[in-house]
């Protein structure tokens, strides 16, 4: 009886990762790498994402780094020309690029009208400009992986952070639509739903919940542990946790897995 070998093997695969200078998007750049893939590193800060790529380079990866803003499809289609450029093609694209709300978002008890328009312009019109953006060149190749980076508040309304759920929500469901749609082309359409990772977005979330209840005794860090107590695995997520689950579902071992939404959250949400 023959051993199958069982990592995931990404070599000879090419990847867009957005937002991939720092946090999630960083993590998840690393573990592609990891798995044998040339990553393309956009983010709206150029410096951060070539100093991802100089990481990967460094590291023995082949990569490239530009800039993008998703809320622009034109910059989305300027993204996916460069990595094509630079890199060959384009295999994977991870849309992982979001944001909690309008500038001074986190000083704001409730979300105003600009905050629930920043966070569709981004995290839910950024999939799809992006989406959209590669799709041509997946479909001509007959292949390709998308992976959404949504969220466990996609999963359930949050007081006060509705703006921000909701776009959650709907990039799980904007997830499902391309799904269908580009299934017929063999592309893999998914979304990961992190859980608690402590980000520079999280760090904003407890900080403005600690504003919001007036507990002057409690750190933006105390109140993230707190929550710990609702996930049953009894720990915190980390970007290389997000890496991992996107790193699977962007290999041949998740070629019949399309629409679907991975709750990474050490079991906070059950479904």
């Amino acid at each position: 009886m023959t051993t199958e070998r069982t990592y995931i093997d990404l070599s000879s695969r090419t990847a867009i990762v957005t937002g991939g200078g720092n946090g999630i998007g960083r993590g998840i750049a690393i573990r592609l790498a990891r798995a044998g893939a040339d990553v393309y590193v956009a983010d709206l800060d150029v410096d951060a994402a070539k100093s991802v790529s100089d990481e990967l380079r460094v590291s023995g990866g082949r990569s490239s780094a530009g800039y993008v803003d998703v809320a622009d499809q034109s910059s989305t289609d300027q993204m996916v020309a460069s990595a094509i450029d630079e890199l060959g093609k384009v295999d994977i694209l991870v849309n992982n690029a979001g944001v909690g709300g309008a500038e001074g978002w986190a000083e704001r008890q409730e979300g105003s009208i600009e905050d629930w328009n920043k966070v569709f312009e981004v995290n839910v019109l950024g999939i799809v400009h992006a989406s959209k953006s590669v799709s041509g060149h997946m479909i001509e190749r007959g292949s390709g992986k998308i992976v959404n980076v949504a969220s466990a508040a996609g999963r359930r309304g949050s007081p006060g952070f509705a703006h921000y759920s909701t776009s959650k929500a709907s990039a799980i469901n904007v997830t499902q639509a391309f799904a269908y749609q580009l299934a017929p082309h063999k592309i893999n359409v998914n979304s990961v739903c992190p859980g608690l990772l402590w980000t520079d977005l999280w760090h904003d979330i407890a900080d403005r919940r600690l504003r919001m209840t007036g507990d002057g005794e409690t750190s933006g860090r105390d109140y993230f542990e707190q929550r710990l107590s609702n996930v049953p695995l009894g720990r915190e997520q980390t970007p290389e946790d997000i890496g991992n689950a996107v790193a699977f579902l962007c290999s041949d071992r998740a070629s019949s897995i399309t629409g679907q939404a991975l709750n990474v959250d050490g079991g906070a949400m059950m479904n």
